[in-house]
Formats: C-alpha cells, sequence, structure tokens
C-alpha cells in the first residue's frame, strides 16, 4: 500500500463515528477515619517533634517542613532502608554517609515535603548538608552536634529546593518566642506527620506500648505515600518505589547493629511488602531511632548477647510497621479497595513474595479488581509469569485460588488444585464489591513458605491524579 492510500485510509478511519460507551465511575470511598487522636502517653519518650509552614508549598496553612529530636541524654541509635533506585535522592546519600560516619548513631530527623531534592546535582547535595547542619543546631546544649541529623525529602523530581525558606523554618525552632512550636504531645506528633504528606489525604501516625523483660516502652511512627509506592528498599550501605518515607521512634535502648538487623527484617515483611502502582521511588526510606529514655539504668538490647529480648524487640518492630505500611495502601491515589494477596505453599519465603508481588502490580489484576471481577485468570497469569528458585518447582496442576472475605465469612474457591470451581458469581461479585478482601494463591508445592502483600486497584482517578501532578 502507498504513503497516499495509507494517509487517506487513515483519514477516513479516524473521522468515522465510534459507538458511544457509558463507563460508571465509583467514587474513592472516605478514608479519614483512618486518623485517629491518639493518648499522648502512648508516646515514647524523649523526643521533640514538629512541623511547619516554610513556605515550599503554597498554600500557607499546610505543613511542609518536619523536624524530629532526641532529647535523651543516652547515644540514640539509628536504622535505615533506603531505595535501590540506581537515581538515589540528595537526602538518600547524605542520610547513608552519616549512618556510616556515626556507626548508626543519629539524634535528629529533618523532613521536607514538595520537593523531592532527586536528580538536583551538586546543589542538592550542598543543600541536603545544609538541612544537616541547620537541624543539628537544635540539638540540646552539651550533644554532639556534628552531623547528627538524617534527612528525608519528597515531591517533584529535579527541582532545586528553597533552600532559604526551609533555612528559615529550621532556624525557626531555635526562638523561645511564639513560633518555636517543638513539643511532644499527640498535636506535636500530628504536625509531623502532616509535614509528610504530599497526594496523602490523611496524615498517617500511629502509637503503641509494648512490654519487654517485664518493662513498659512506647513505639510510634509516621509514614507518607499514596501513589509512586512499591519500595524495594534495603539496609544502609548495601547495593540493593510516591515516595514512601517513614520513621519509627521507640524509647528501648537498642544497639545500632541489632536495630539495623531488626529493621531490615521488619522491612521485607512490611514496607516492602505493598504496592500501590508498581513504581518504584528515588526516595524510598524508613528511619528508625532508639533513644533509651524509658528507662536509666536499661542497657542495650542486642541479639549476640540477649537473644529472647531481641526477638521481643523484632516482632514488635515487624508487627508496628506493617501497621504503617497497610496505612500507605489504604491511602493509594484512586484506591477504592485494600487487598491482600497471600501466596502460600512455597518452599521458599522469597518465591512466595516474588508471586505475591507480581500479582499485586499486575495492571489486568488490578483493574479486575477495580471493577469487581473474579477474573482468575490474571492472577494464574501473573502467577506463571515469576522465575521461582530451584527449591520451589511449580505444578500447575496443584494450584489452587480462593477470594476470600474480610467478615470471616465461608472464602469461595475458584481453582482447586488446578481444576476449576462451578464460580457463584453473585457471590463472587459481593466479595469483590467490599471494600477490603483477600485473594489467596496456594501453590501446591507442600511448603511451609508463606508471604503477604498488601495491594490496591487501579482506578479512573488514579489516572487523574498522576496526569496533573505537576499542574
Amino acid at each position: 500500500m502507498s504513503r497516499n492510500a495509507i494517509h487517506a485510509f487513515t483519514k477516513r478511519f479516524l473521522s468515522t463515528p465510534t459507538p458511544t460507551t457509558t463507563i460508571t465511575v465509583k467514587s474513592t470511598p472516605s478514608k479519614a477515619h483512618h486518623h485517629v487522636e491518639l493518648p499522648s502517653s502512648s508516646f515514647p519518650k524523649g523526643y521533640l517533634l514538629t512541623g511547619v509552614h516554610c513556605g515550599i508549598k503554597k498554600n500557607p496553612s499546610v505543613m511542609d517542613l518536619g523536624i524530629i529530636i532526641s532529647t535523651s541524654e543516652k547515644p540514640t541509635s539509628a536504622a535505615a532502608c533506603f531505595t535501590r533506585n540506581a537515581f538515589k535522592a540528595a537526602p538518600v546519600i547524605v542520610s547513608d554517609d552519616i549512618l556510616k560516619q556515626n556507626a548508626g548513631r543519629a539524634s535528629a530527623i529533618v523532613v521536607n515535603s514538595g520537593c523531592a531534592n532527586a536528580v538536583t546535582g551538586k546543589q542538592g547535595m550542598e543543600d541536603a548538608w545544609t538541612m544537616v547542619r541547620e537541624t543539628d543546631a537544635l540539638l540540646p546544649a552539651g550533644a554532639n552536634q556534628n552531623n547528627q541529623t538524617l534527612v528525608m525529602s519528597t515531591g517533584v523530581i529535579g527541582q532545586s529546593l528553597p533552600i532559604s525558606k526551609i533555612v528559615a523554618g529550621i532556624r525557626s525552632q531555635l526562638s523561645t518566642a511564639g513560633t518555636r512550636s517543638l513539643g511532644s504531645d499527640f498535636s506535636a506528633w500530628e504536625r509531623a506527620a502532616k509535614a509528610f504528606m504530599t497526594t496523602d489525604t490523611f496524615p498517617k501516625l500511629r502509637s503503641r506500648v509494648f512490654t519487654m523483660k517485664g518493662k513498659e516502652f512506647r513505639i510510634a511512627g509516621m509514614d507518607k505515600g499514596a501513589g509512586m509506592i512499591h519500595p524495594n528498599m534495603g539496609p544502609a550501605s548495601t547495593q540493593l518505589h510516591a515516595t514512601l518515607l517513614g520513621c519509627i521512634l521507640t524509647d528501648a535502648a537498642v544497639s545500632p547493629r541489632s536495630l539495623q538487623s531488626a529493621l531490615t527484617y521488619a522491612v521485607d515483611r512490611s514496607f516492602n511488602s505493598i504496592s500501590v502502582d508498581g513504581e518504584m521511588s528515588t526516595n524510598d526510606t524508613i528511619i528508625v531511632l532508639a533513644n533509651g529514655a524509658a528507662a536509666a539504668d536499661a542497657k542495650e538490647i542486642d541479639e549476640q548477647t540477649d537473644k529472647e529480648a531481641y526477638e521481643v524487640f523484632k516482632n514488635e518492630l515487624t508487627e508496628f510497621a506493617i501497621d504503617l505500611a497497610k496505612l500507605v495502601v489504604r491511602d493509594g491515589e484512586g484506591a477504592t479497595k485494600f487487598v491482600t494477596v497471600t501466596v502460600k505453599g512455597a518452599n521458599a519465603y522469597t518465591d512466595a513474595h516474588r508471586v505475591a508481588s507480581r500479582i499485586s502490580t499486575s495492571a489486568l489484576v488490578k483493574t479486575a479488581l477495580y471493577g469487581e471481577d473474579a477474573n482468575w485468570g490474571r492472577i494464574l497469569s501473573a502467577t506463571g509469569s515469576v522465575p521461582l528458585s530451584p527449591a520451589t518447582v511449580l505444578d500447575p496442576t496443584k494450584v489452587s485460588v480462593s477470594f476470600v472475605p474480610a467478615d470471616g465469612s465461608s472464602p469461595l474457591p475458584v481453582l482447586v488444585d488446578g481444576e476449576p470451581e462451578k464460580v457463584d458469581e453473585d457471590r463472587a461479585k459481593e466479595i469483590l464489591s467490599n471494600e477490603e478482601f483477600e485473594v489467596v494463591v496456594d501453590l501446591g508445592t507442600g511448603g511451609n513458605e508463606t508471604a503477604r502483600y498488601w495491594t490496591c486497584d487501579f482506578s479512573y482517578e488514579y489516572v487523574q491524579i498522576n496526569g496533573d501532578y505537576r499542574s
């Protein structure tokens, strides 16, 4: 066919009226109820926090700078897991460097929203170090004030920070006048949590009290993220997906090496097990501080010298991190569903985790979830596309799939040992019309390993939000 013939055909095709399709757009359920007021007594001792508006964002009522300071007289242990993205943002590089310099010690965190300070060259690095020095100056008199602050940033990539505004915002907390807002009550924690937010619809803040060796300790934390979420983070100084930022604070005393070990374990089973849209960010960071302020005579927990206490702390940290991570998925951009994907019957945890991740990131699965369509064929297709280790040999004749309601009623099997069930479509629609449910895939290998992922659906609103993000 000649070029002119192709042009004529294309013109005629494009001018042909297309049938009108009516699209029903479901409204996104309100998520405000996930923000709850917490008792001040549940927050860990020895921390001061605040959030302020420094001018990165245009709306003066919106907080865009958060500050967290440990006031404990004991050395504060610090641990972090950072993005594996090759284009690591300046705050990621700087925070990693500080943890290496200080052998896992740090006393403060500063975070800004509205600008990611990513792919910003030398100026970006200088700006991140400026944020470190300015926040160090807020530490209590007599404390080590040399590179004690870890930095986090979130927002648009490729734009430089308005560093003069940030510096002014940090310095406002040096004054004892009315501009100083550092505190330790719920409102202070809430201000800090709000400073993290970008497209988030509510501040993600949680706290709890736990017991270890007969003594009470407290743990609290906040995170942000609603889009560009599929983290793949590893511990500081290793080469390892909206930006996911989070910090967890405890008044337990934990050695730096054991804090990092516990965090790495917890992140693999929490933040590295969520997905909104399968996108890895340049800035993903989770930081934990442990300041030992709960008890003056408490010795630092270490996995080599006190294995029992370490296991208690590690499990508490993991369960708490899972709670925080779930809030990110519940607030997924345009999300109408919160879905747990459970993969069991693997011979290796990594295999179960890979399959759960693949199902959770499949656009075909996520659009079917939005359409409330029990299209288990898409789930199987995603499952079968994952390269597994030699430990887990997948036999399609042994795989089973079911949908499980969140209300505790009977599961709905759709595939049993590779054979399709006669599905009650009305029952399937009933389950998938709920805001929350579970998809269970049993690989049928006889293995005992199980992994969970938390994901959401893809909606029309997700496209709208991300199509207009820089507007």
